[in-house]
Parts: C-alpha cells; structure tokens; sequence
C-alpha cells in the first residue's frame, strides 16, 4: 500500500494531482501539505510544513510510513525574477531536503520514491525551439529555468550516487480552470478564458505569434502519475523527461475560443514576459516518454477550450491580468 505526500497541495498541479491520488490510492492514503494552515480543497489530510524545514518534513514522512513524495513547492518564473533569491532558496534546498531523506531512507531500506517537476524554463536561447530534443544544449535565462536545469541534475546524481527512485517531469505550460491566473509565463492561456467569459477584450503580454507547449491539466495529471507508478526498469531518465501536450499560440487560441465565443477580441502589448517566453520551446520531442512508459496527450486545441469555457469560475478583472 502506497502512503502519499504532497508537498505544496494548495497550488496549481498540486490540488488536483490530490484529488487524482486519492481516487486512486485512497483518501486516507494521501496527505496534502502546504504553508498555510489549511487546505482549501477538502483534502482527507492535510499538514502545514515548509519544505525548508528538513526535520518537520522528515517528522511527517515517518508519522505517516509515507512511501512517495511530491515536492511541488516552487517559486515560478515570473515571481521568481521579482525575487530571485527567495526562488533559488524554495526551489533548491526544498528538493534538497526531500533528496536527503529519500537518500537516508533508501540506505536504510526504506526507500522513498519521489516526484519534482522540472519545466521548459530549463531550456534557453542555444536550445533547438522546435521538436526541442530530450538531450540538448540548455541554457536557462531566469532563476526559475537555472534552478530546475540544476534540479533536473540533482535527481540524476542522487538516483546514481545513492540509487535514490527520483522522477521528473519537464511541463509544458499548464492549464487549467480549477485555478486563477498566477506567476507563469503561460498563463496567459489561462487568463484569456477569464477574460472571454467576462466578455472582454483580452490585452495579451504576448505577441500574437508566440508559439509554446501547453498541456491540459487532466493530461499532466495523467503523465505525472503514470511516470510514478511506471516500473523502476522502465526509468531510462533520471533527469526529467520531455512531455508535450500541445503547442499553440496567442492568436490561434483567441481564434478556437472565437469560434465558441463570437466576438471576442484580443490585442497585443508585450512585456517583460516576453523576453522569457522568447528563449523557451516551441515545441518538444517527447519520443522518450512515450517509449519508456507509454505517455500519450489526448486532449487537444478544440476539446481544451470547450471544457475550459464551460467550467471556468471567473475571476475579477484585476486578478484576471493576472500571469
């Protein structure tokens, strides 16, 4: 029987990925963890733990005999350039803390398999922007892409230095209608739908033809439990494995929604975000996934803005703005 832990359950991938484990493991079976002092979406556990706090995170897996851990705490791109070493901080010595313990307990033979998500932010300006390959030239641009280029080469070592069980993923951007707007590049993907359901026109941070990877939530919940419950022999990557959803841009998700929403209106006025987004993929050669533990995306353009409109809780205008 697996015992789960998620650690930063109240964020984006981590609310829904509890709710997916429970379904699957059992409630009793998954513990939600996170700063605050309470978990907003109904979790059956739920523990208020920094992951910079290396004993308490420690505490908490031996309380409940945990056996898998999700380290999802992270500073994203954008808040990450506002406080770069706030970012370096979380995201570093966060997996750093969970690495340890899974090296001490492996070594006591009591392994602790664990999940990190790494992102396209680790590729950069040398790296190939179409069909980005698995293996190539990566040289991130903001603190966010170094820290998970430097994450992605922790898991290696510690898989094997120690033969500690660490898998990652690189996500495109998500989304999702489950929550709001927050620091990421993409989520302008996200606003956009706030923006169409308030009948709005949406000013947009990117230019019209800023083509990158997405994947739908329900898809990324798909490949992150799958990775997990792959069998250890399937593994080939220890660093974080390319997943793709699908790659569009501004204009052609402001056209799909159009076409559900008439007259909705898009304009273009480029900022900072920009700049990042013009260092990232294209798109992604997911080749390995799909070959080492059979990851396939099923939702495409057309059935992602249909659910999107038909279940986005709208936000205020000023929070909608919000990437």
């Amino acid at each position: 029987m697996e015992r789960i832990l998620v650690i930063g359950a109240n964020g984006q991938i981590g609310n829904e990925l509890v709710v997916a484990l429970a379904l699957q493991h059992g409630a009793d079976n998954v513990i939600a963890a996170d700063l605050g002092p309470r978990n907003p979406f109904g979790a059956a556990h739920y523990e208020a733990i920094d992951v910079l706090d290396r004993r308490l995170v420690a505490r908490i897996i031996d309380t409940y005999g945990i056996t898998q851990v999700y380290q999802l705490a992270a500073l994203l791109s954008v808040t990450g350039e506002q406080e770069p070493l706030k970012a370096w901080s979380l995201n570093m010595d966060g997996l750093l803390n969970i690495l340890e313990i899974a090296r001490e307990r492996t070594a006591a033979g009591r392994p602790l398999r664990v999940f990190w998500p790494s992102s396209i932010a680790a590729f950069g300006p040398g790296s190939p922007q179409d069909n980005t390959p698995q293996q190539t030239v990566m040289d991130p641009t903001t603190i966010y892409g170094i820290s998970k280029l430097a994450g992605e080469r922790l898991c290696a070592y510690y898989f094997s230095k120690y033969g500690v069980d660490v898998r990652s993923i690189r996500y495109p951007g998500i989304i999702s209608f489950r929550s709001p707007p927050g620091g990421g590049t993409t989520d302008y993907a996200i606003a956009i739908f706030h923006a169409a359901l308030r009948d709005e026109p949406y000013h947009c941070y990117l230019s019209a033809d800023t083509m990158l990877p997405m994947i739908y939530m329900p898809d990324a919940i798909r490949a992150t439990i799958a990775l997990m419950d792959a069998p250890a022999e399937r593994i080939a990557i220890r660093a974080a494995y390319n997943v793709a959803g699908l790659s569009f841009n501004p204009a052609q998700l402001a056209e799909a929604i159009g076409q559900q929403r008439p007259g909705f209106e898009i304009s273009y006025a480029p900022d900072a975000r920009q700049a990042i987004a013009d260092t990232w993929p294209h798109s992604l050669d997911d080749a390995a996934a799909r070959s080492d533990w059979d990851w396939q995306p099923r939702i495409d353009l057309a059935a992602l803005v249909t659910d999107m409109l038909a279940n986005v809780v709208v936000v205020p205008r000023e929070l909608g703005q919000v990437a």
